[in-house]
Protein backbone atom coordinates (compact mmCIF):
# COMPACT_ATOMS: atom_id res chain seq x y z
CA UNK A 1 0.00 0.00 0.00
CA UNK A 2 1.10 3.55 -0.76
CA UNK A 3 -0.20 6.48 1.29
CA UNK A 4 -0.03 9.96 -0.24
CA UNK A 5 -0.92 13.00 1.84
CA UNK A 6 -2.70 15.95 0.21
CA UNK A 7 -1.48 18.79 2.40
CA UNK A 8 -3.88 21.72 2.78
CA UNK A 9 -4.16 24.23 5.64
CA UNK A 10 -6.13 22.56 8.42
CA UNK A 11 -7.84 19.98 6.21
CA UNK A 12 -5.35 17.70 4.53
CA UNK A 13 -6.34 14.12 3.77
CA UNK A 14 -4.81 10.78 2.83
CA UNK A 15 -4.98 8.94 -0.47
CA UNK A 16 -4.54 5.18 0.03
CA UNK A 17 -3.43 3.25 -3.06
CA UNK A 18 -3.07 -0.51 -3.48
CA UNK A 19 -4.81 -3.85 -3.65
CA UNK A 20 -7.18 -4.42 -0.72
CA UNK A 21 -7.03 -0.85 0.68
CA UNK A 22 -10.83 -0.87 0.87
CA UNK A 23 -10.25 -2.71 4.17
CA UNK A 24 -9.14 0.66 5.59
CA UNK A 25 -12.50 2.37 4.92
CA UNK A 26 -13.75 2.28 8.52
CA UNK A 27 -10.34 3.40 9.78
CA UNK A 28 -10.35 6.60 7.69
CA UNK A 29 -14.02 7.32 8.57
CA UNK A 30 -13.45 7.20 12.34
CA UNK A 31 -15.15 8.78 14.28
CA UNK A 32 -18.05 7.10 12.55
CA UNK A 33 -20.77 9.28 11.01
CA UNK A 34 -24.42 9.09 12.02
CA UNK A 35 -25.32 7.69 8.59
CA UNK A 36 -23.68 7.11 5.22
CA UNK A 37 -25.15 7.66 1.77
CA UNK A 38 -23.27 5.53 -0.75
CA UNK A 39 -23.68 7.32 -4.07
CA UNK A 40 -22.99 5.07 -7.04
CA UNK A 41 -24.29 4.30 -10.52
CA UNK A 42 -26.17 1.40 -12.07
CA UNK A 43 -22.95 -0.11 -13.45
CA UNK A 44 -20.66 0.03 -10.42
CA UNK A 45 -23.37 -0.40 -7.79
CA UNK A 46 -24.27 -4.01 -8.69
CA UNK A 47 -20.57 -4.92 -8.85
CA UNK A 48 -19.20 -3.32 -5.69
CA UNK A 49 -22.05 -1.73 -3.74
CA UNK A 50 -22.70 -4.72 -1.49
CA UNK A 51 -18.98 -4.98 -0.68
CA UNK A 52 -18.91 -1.40 0.59
CA UNK A 53 -22.27 -1.66 2.35
CA UNK A 54 -21.21 -4.81 4.22
CA UNK A 55 -18.19 -3.02 5.70
CA UNK A 56 -20.36 -0.16 6.95
CA UNK A 57 -23.11 -2.37 8.33
CA UNK A 58 -20.56 -4.60 10.09
CA UNK A 59 -19.68 -1.70 12.44
CA UNK A 60 -23.30 -0.64 12.90
CA UNK A 61 -23.38 2.39 10.60
CA UNK A 62 -26.78 3.14 9.08
CA UNK A 63 -26.08 3.12 5.36
CA UNK A 64 -28.17 3.32 2.20
CA UNK A 65 -27.48 3.42 -1.52
CA UNK A 66 -28.17 6.40 -3.77
CA UNK A 67 -28.00 5.11 -7.34
CA UNK A 68 -27.93 7.18 -10.54
CA UNK A 69 -27.74 6.13 -14.21
CA UNK A 70 -24.20 5.63 -15.46
CA UNK A 71 -22.82 8.16 -17.93
CA UNK A 72 -22.09 11.86 -18.23
CA UNK A 73 -25.79 12.72 -18.45
CA UNK A 74 -26.11 12.19 -14.68
CA UNK A 75 -23.82 15.19 -14.10
CA UNK A 76 -26.76 17.55 -14.60
CA UNK A 77 -29.28 19.62 -12.64
CA UNK A 78 -31.64 16.65 -12.84
CA UNK A 79 -28.97 14.28 -11.52
CA UNK A 80 -28.09 16.63 -8.68
CA UNK A 81 -31.76 17.05 -7.75
CA UNK A 82 -32.18 13.28 -7.64
CA UNK A 83 -29.23 12.83 -5.28
CA UNK A 84 -30.32 15.70 -3.01
CA UNK A 85 -33.86 14.36 -2.80
CA UNK A 86 -32.55 10.93 -1.81
CA UNK A 87 -30.28 12.47 0.85
CA UNK A 88 -33.30 14.29 2.25
CA UNK A 89 -35.46 11.16 2.15
CA UNK A 90 -32.68 9.26 3.92
CA UNK A 91 -32.75 11.74 6.83
CA UNK A 92 -29.12 12.74 6.29
CA UNK A 93 -28.09 15.23 8.96
CA UNK A 94 -24.92 17.24 9.44
CA UNK A 95 -23.15 14.37 11.22
CA UNK A 96 -23.69 12.05 8.26
CA UNK A 97 -21.32 11.46 5.37
CA UNK A 98 -21.38 10.73 1.65
CA UNK A 99 -19.32 7.99 0.01
CA UNK A 100 -18.74 8.33 -3.74
CA UNK A 101 -18.35 4.85 -5.23
CA UNK A 102 -17.69 5.03 -8.96
CA UNK A 103 -15.86 6.90 -11.66
CA UNK A 104 -15.42 10.59 -12.26
CA UNK A 105 -19.10 11.28 -12.96
CA UNK A 106 -20.18 9.80 -9.63
CA UNK A 107 -17.34 11.54 -7.78
CA UNK A 108 -18.12 14.95 -9.27
CA UNK A 109 -21.86 14.60 -8.67
CA UNK A 110 -21.67 13.11 -5.17
CA UNK A 111 -19.02 15.62 -4.10
CA UNK A 112 -21.10 18.56 -5.30
CA UNK A 113 -24.17 17.20 -3.51
CA UNK A 114 -22.08 16.82 -0.34
CA UNK A 115 -20.84 20.40 -0.74
CA UNK A 116 -24.29 21.96 -0.95
CA UNK A 117 -26.53 19.74 1.21
CA UNK A 118 -26.81 21.30 4.71
CA UNK A 119 -23.96 23.63 3.63
CA UNK A 120 -21.43 20.83 3.50
CA UNK A 121 -21.16 17.18 4.53
CA UNK A 122 -18.03 15.09 5.01
CA UNK A 123 -17.45 12.85 2.02
CA UNK A 124 -15.12 10.07 0.96
CA UNK A 125 -13.94 9.03 -2.48
CA UNK A 126 -13.86 5.37 -3.53
CA UNK A 127 -12.86 5.68 -7.19
CA UNK A 128 -13.65 2.57 -9.20
CA UNK A 129 -11.97 3.60 -12.47
CA UNK A 130 -8.33 4.24 -13.25
CA UNK A 131 -9.18 7.70 -14.55
CA UNK A 132 -10.86 8.70 -11.30
CA UNK A 133 -8.01 7.24 -9.22
CA UNK A 134 -5.36 9.39 -10.89
CA UNK A 135 -7.41 12.50 -11.60
CA UNK A 136 -10.86 13.50 -10.40
CA UNK A 137 -10.82 11.84 -6.96
CA UNK A 138 -7.93 14.07 -5.80
CA UNK A 139 -8.10 17.83 -5.53
CA UNK A 140 -11.61 18.67 -4.36
CA UNK A 141 -13.16 19.78 -7.65
CA UNK A 142 -16.87 18.88 -7.78
CA UNK A 143 -19.25 19.87 -10.56
CA UNK A 144 -22.09 19.22 -12.94
CA UNK A 145 -22.36 20.07 -16.64
CA UNK A 146 -24.71 22.36 -18.52
CA UNK A 147 -25.84 21.57 -22.09
CA UNK A 148 -23.12 23.83 -23.54
CA UNK A 149 -20.25 23.62 -21.04
CA UNK A 150 -18.52 20.94 -19.00
CA UNK A 151 -17.98 21.25 -15.22
CA UNK A 152 -19.24 24.84 -15.20
CA UNK A 153 -21.41 24.59 -12.06
CA UNK A 154 -19.60 23.30 -9.00
CA UNK A 155 -17.59 23.90 -5.86
CA UNK A 156 -14.21 23.15 -4.35
CA UNK A 157 -15.01 20.64 -1.59
CA UNK A 158 -12.17 18.41 -0.46
CA UNK A 159 -12.90 14.80 0.55
CA UNK A 160 -11.90 13.49 3.96
CA UNK A 161 -10.01 10.59 2.36
CA UNK A 162 -9.55 8.78 -0.95
CA UNK A 163 -9.30 5.00 -1.16
CA UNK A 164 -7.98 3.85 -4.55
CA UNK A 165 -8.29 0.08 -4.43
CA UNK A 166 -6.57 -1.40 -7.48
CA UNK A 167 -8.87 -4.45 -7.12
CA UNK A 168 -11.74 -2.35 -8.52
CA UNK A 169 -9.94 -2.24 -11.87
CA UNK A 170 -10.56 -5.95 -12.50
CA UNK A 171 -14.06 -5.15 -13.75
CA UNK A 172 -13.18 -2.01 -15.73
CA UNK A 173 -13.86 -2.30 -19.50
CA UNK A 174 -10.72 -2.24 -21.62
CA UNK A 175 -11.47 0.98 -23.52
CA UNK A 176 -12.03 2.86 -20.24
CA UNK A 177 -8.86 1.39 -18.79
CA UNK A 178 -6.71 2.43 -21.75
CA UNK A 179 -8.28 5.87 -22.04
CA UNK A 180 -7.27 6.67 -18.45
CA UNK A 181 -3.62 6.62 -19.42
CA UNK A 182 -4.11 9.97 -21.17
CA UNK A 183 -4.25 11.62 -17.75
CA UNK A 184 -1.30 9.58 -16.47
CA UNK A 185 0.77 10.57 -19.51
CA UNK A 186 -0.33 14.17 -18.92
CA UNK A 187 1.41 14.11 -15.53
CA UNK A 188 4.49 12.60 -17.13
CA UNK A 189 4.90 15.18 -19.89
CA UNK A 190 4.04 18.24 -17.78
CA UNK A 191 5.39 17.41 -14.32
CA UNK A 192 7.25 14.11 -13.92
CA UNK A 193 9.62 12.89 -16.66
CA UNK A 194 10.53 9.82 -14.58
CA UNK A 195 6.90 8.75 -14.81
CA UNK A 196 7.30 8.77 -18.60
CA UNK A 197 10.11 6.23 -18.25
CA UNK A 198 8.02 4.06 -15.92
CA UNK A 199 5.18 4.01 -18.44
CA UNK A 200 7.45 3.26 -21.38
CA UNK A 201 9.43 0.53 -19.61
CA UNK A 202 6.39 -1.04 -17.97
CA UNK A 203 4.00 -0.88 -20.93
CA UNK A 204 3.39 -4.63 -21.18
CA UNK A 205 2.76 -4.98 -17.43
CA UNK A 206 0.41 -2.01 -17.45
CA UNK A 207 -1.56 -3.36 -20.40
CA UNK A 208 -1.86 -6.65 -18.50
CA UNK A 209 -3.14 -4.72 -15.41
CA UNK A 210 -0.30 -5.93 -13.22
CA UNK A 211 -1.22 -4.68 -9.69
CA UNK A 212 2.34 -3.74 -8.69
CA UNK A 213 2.95 -1.76 -11.88
CA UNK A 214 -0.42 -0.04 -11.52
CA UNK A 215 0.18 0.86 -7.89
CA UNK A 216 3.43 2.55 -8.87
CA UNK A 217 2.07 4.71 -11.72
CA UNK A 218 -1.10 5.59 -9.80
CA UNK A 219 0.97 6.69 -6.82
CA UNK A 220 3.32 8.80 -8.98
CA UNK A 221 0.33 10.44 -10.66
CA UNK A 222 -1.38 11.20 -7.35
CA UNK A 223 1.86 12.58 -5.91
CA UNK A 224 2.23 14.91 -8.90
CA UNK A 225 -1.33 16.17 -8.58
CA UNK A 226 -1.14 16.48 -4.79
CA UNK A 227 1.91 18.73 -5.06
CA UNK A 228 0.09 21.02 -7.49
CA UNK A 229 -3.09 21.13 -5.38
CA UNK A 230 -1.06 21.95 -2.26
CA UNK A 231 0.44 24.99 -3.99
CA UNK A 232 -2.77 26.16 -5.71
CA UNK A 233 -5.95 24.62 -4.32
CA UNK A 234 -8.44 26.82 -6.20
CA UNK A 235 -6.77 27.05 -9.60
CA UNK A 236 -5.69 30.67 -9.38
CA UNK A 237 -2.41 29.98 -11.16
CA UNK A 238 -0.17 26.91 -11.29
CA UNK A 239 -3.00 24.38 -10.92
CA UNK A 240 -3.94 25.26 -14.50
CA UNK A 241 -1.08 22.96 -15.54
CA UNK A 242 -3.49 20.08 -14.87
CA UNK A 243 -5.61 21.39 -17.76
CA UNK A 244 -2.97 20.38 -20.31
CA UNK A 245 -4.83 18.80 -23.22
CA UNK A 246 -8.19 19.83 -21.79
CA UNK A 247 -8.65 23.04 -23.79
CA UNK A 248 -9.33 21.05 -26.95
CA UNK A 249 -10.35 17.92 -25.02
CA UNK A 250 -13.36 19.50 -23.29
CA UNK A 251 -14.40 21.16 -26.56
CA UNK A 252 -14.38 17.78 -28.29
CA UNK A 253 -16.53 16.30 -25.53
CA UNK A 254 -19.08 19.11 -25.78
CA UNK A 255 -19.13 19.12 -29.61
CA UNK A 256 -19.67 15.34 -29.61
CA UNK A 257 -22.58 15.57 -27.19
CA UNK A 258 -20.37 13.85 -24.59
CA UNK A 259 -20.17 10.73 -26.72
CA UNK A 260 -16.36 10.78 -26.49
CA UNK A 261 -14.69 9.20 -23.47
CA UNK A 262 -12.95 11.86 -21.39
CA UNK A 263 -9.54 10.19 -21.64
CA UNK A 264 -9.78 9.84 -25.42
CA UNK A 265 -10.77 13.49 -25.77
CA UNK A 266 -7.91 14.60 -23.53
CA UNK A 267 -5.46 12.45 -25.50
CA UNK A 268 -6.59 14.20 -28.69
CA UNK A 269 -6.25 17.54 -26.95
CA UNK A 270 -2.74 16.64 -25.85
CA UNK A 271 -1.75 15.93 -29.44
CA UNK A 272 -3.04 19.36 -30.46
CA UNK A 273 -1.33 21.09 -27.52
CA UNK A 274 2.00 19.35 -28.19
CA UNK A 275 1.81 20.29 -31.89
CA UNK A 276 1.16 23.92 -30.93
CA UNK A 277 3.99 23.85 -28.38
CA UNK A 278 6.43 22.71 -31.04
CA UNK A 279 4.97 24.98 -33.73
CA UNK A 280 5.43 28.01 -31.46
CA UNK A 281 8.95 26.81 -30.58
CA UNK A 282 8.19 26.37 -26.88
CA UNK A 283 9.53 22.81 -27.10
CA UNK A 284 11.24 20.61 -29.64
CA UNK A 285 9.38 18.28 -31.98
CA UNK A 286 11.25 15.49 -30.17
CA UNK A 287 9.25 16.22 -27.00
CA UNK A 288 5.96 16.20 -28.90
CA UNK A 289 6.93 12.95 -30.62
CA UNK A 290 7.86 11.35 -27.28
CA UNK A 291 4.43 12.24 -25.87
CA UNK A 292 2.64 10.84 -28.90
CA UNK A 293 4.60 7.59 -28.72
CA UNK A 294 3.43 7.12 -25.14
CA UNK A 295 -0.16 7.70 -26.25
CA UNK A 296 0.21 5.23 -29.15
CA UNK A 297 1.14 2.52 -26.65
CA UNK A 298 -2.44 2.68 -25.34
CA UNK A 299 -4.05 3.28 -28.75
CA UNK A 300 -4.91 6.87 -27.87
CA UNK A 301 -6.84 8.82 -28.84
CA UNK A 302 -8.30 6.24 -31.22
CA UNK A 303 -10.64 7.18 -34.07
CA UNK A 304 -12.29 10.56 -33.52
CA UNK A 305 -15.99 11.09 -34.27
CA UNK A 306 -16.93 13.20 -37.29
CA UNK A 307 -17.13 16.74 -35.89
CA UNK A 308 -17.33 20.16 -37.50
CA UNK A 309 -14.33 22.41 -36.91
CA UNK A 310 -16.57 25.39 -36.16
CA UNK A 311 -18.47 23.43 -33.50
CA UNK A 312 -15.24 22.53 -31.70
CA UNK A 313 -13.93 26.10 -31.92
CA UNK A 314 -17.22 27.46 -30.58
CA UNK A 315 -17.18 25.06 -27.63
CA UNK A 316 -13.61 26.10 -26.86
CA UNK A 317 -14.61 29.77 -26.57
CA UNK A 318 -17.44 28.92 -24.15
CA UNK A 319 -15.25 26.76 -21.94
CA UNK A 320 -14.88 27.90 -18.34
CA UNK A 321 -11.08 28.04 -18.74
CA UNK A 322 -11.39 30.79 -21.38
CA UNK A 323 -10.84 34.42 -20.39
CA UNK A 324 -13.17 36.92 -22.08
CA UNK A 325 -13.84 34.29 -24.72
CA UNK A 326 -10.14 33.68 -25.38
CA UNK A 327 -8.84 30.20 -24.48
CA UNK A 328 -5.71 30.07 -22.34
CA UNK A 329 -3.30 27.25 -23.07
CA UNK A 330 -0.91 25.00 -21.24
CA UNK A 331 2.11 24.45 -23.49
CA UNK A 332 5.07 22.11 -23.15
CA UNK A 333 8.54 23.60 -22.74
CA UNK A 334 10.33 20.25 -22.32
CA UNK A 335 9.68 16.71 -21.13
CA UNK A 336 8.17 17.13 -17.68
CA UNK A 337 7.97 20.92 -18.05
CA UNK A 338 5.11 23.22 -19.01
CA UNK A 339 3.90 26.81 -18.81
CA UNK A 340 0.34 27.96 -18.09
CA UNK A 341 -1.88 30.84 -19.18
CA UNK A 342 -0.45 31.03 -22.69
CA UNK A 343 -2.09 32.79 -25.64
CA UNK A 344 -2.14 31.02 -28.98
CA UNK A 345 -3.22 32.92 -32.12
CA UNK A 346 -6.67 31.81 -33.29
CA UNK A 347 -5.57 30.92 -36.85
CA UNK A 348 -2.95 28.57 -35.41
CA UNK A 349 -5.54 26.96 -33.13
CA UNK A 350 -7.85 26.42 -36.12
CA UNK A 351 -5.00 24.80 -38.01
CA UNK A 352 -4.18 22.48 -35.11
CA UNK A 353 -7.80 21.44 -34.50
CA UNK A 354 -8.40 21.05 -38.23
CA UNK A 355 -5.37 18.78 -38.57
CA UNK A 356 -6.54 16.81 -35.55
CA UNK A 357 -10.04 16.24 -36.93
CA UNK A 358 -8.59 15.16 -40.26
CA UNK A 359 -6.31 12.62 -38.57
CA UNK A 360 -3.16 14.61 -39.27
CA UNK A 361 -1.80 14.91 -35.73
Amino acid sequence: MVRVEVVLPGRGYPVLIGTGVLDHLIEVMTPLPSAVAVVTDDTVGPLWGSVVMSRLELVGVRAFVVQVPSGEASKSWEGLRSVIEQLEAGRVDRRAAVVALGGGVVGDLAGFAAAVWLRGLDWFQLPSTLLAMVDSSVGGKTAIDTPSTKNSVGAFWQPKAVIADVGFLRTLPDHQYRAAFAEIIKYAVTLDPELASLIRDGLDRLLARDPAALELVIARSVMAKAEVVTVDERESGWREVLNYGHTVGHALEVASGYSMAHGEAVAAGMRAAAWLSARMERCSTRVADAQNQLLVGFNLPGELPHLRLDDVMSAMVRDKKARAGIPKWVLLTGMGQAEVGQHVPEPLVREAVGRLLEGGL
